[in-house]
């Protein structure tokens, strides 16, 4: 399923609820301090990480792109054009990391994160998760959340941090953490300890801020 387009310029500055894909599958709705409460704490197992043993950026969905694409196809606010083989020339997106307008999809301009980014999901269970699981992550567009289109500059700083070590712009930092946290939920994953703090002490600026997940099959 491609995703919703929902990151509008004005969406950028404001409280948000993480909203749940559409669909059959059950939605579970807490409030943001319910959910981080509820998240397993557990120390972090880099142990046998490696990108590639999360397979990326494939064409589940066999609608001819790949999930990256179908992401920057979903989120544009001015759509690039579709060429052969999914090639995507021009278009326009909000960068809600940095608040930043991208034009254009060209190396080092818009990149599509995992917002928990891989490595944070081995060391926080997916290092005993099947290949397959670990597929499903990575491509996952059942979730408005999972996948996100920001810069490249933005990416690259939040690297593999969790947001004990990253935030992006303060304006943001609720929507941020609802949907790091809806993720962690929607997947079954833990938090370390530090982790855990960083996501209570924002949280407590987020006091209107609710979560509505599916968990993932």
């Amino acid at each position: 399923m491609v995703k919703n387009f929902r990151h509008g310029v004005m969406a950028a500055a404001l409280a948000f609820a993480v909203l749940a894909p559409a669909g059959p599958a059950r939605a579970d709705e807490v409030t943001l301090l319910d959910g981080i409460a509820s998240l397993p704490v557990a120390e972090e197992v880099r142990d046998g990480y490696q990108r590639t043993a999360y397979p990326h950026w494939r064409d589940d969905d066999k609608n001819g792109c790949t999930a990256d694409k179908d992401v920057l196809i979903a989120e544009a606010i001015e759509p690039p054009t579709v060429g052969a083989d999914c090639k995507l020339t021009g278009g326009v997106w909000w960068s809600y990391y940095d608040g930043q307008e991208v034009h254009g999809s060209g190396p080092g301009k818009i990149d599509i994160d995992h917002l928990v980014p891989l490595a944070e999901v081995h060391d926080s269970g997916g290092y005993g998760w099947t290949t397959e699981k670990r597929r499903r992550y990575a491509n996952d567009l059942g979730s408005d959340v999972t996948l996100v289109a920001v810069s490249a500059r933005s990416n690259r700083q939040k690297g593999d941090k969790d947001p004990a070590q990253w935030m992006p712009a303060p304006a943001v930092h609720c929507r941020y953490i609802g949907e790091w946290v809806a993720t962690k939920k929607r997947w079954g994953l833990a938090v370390d300890p530090a982790e855990r703090e960083a996501l209570l002490r924002y949280a407590a600026e987020c006091p209107n801020t609710t979560l509505a997940y599916a968990p993932a099959r």
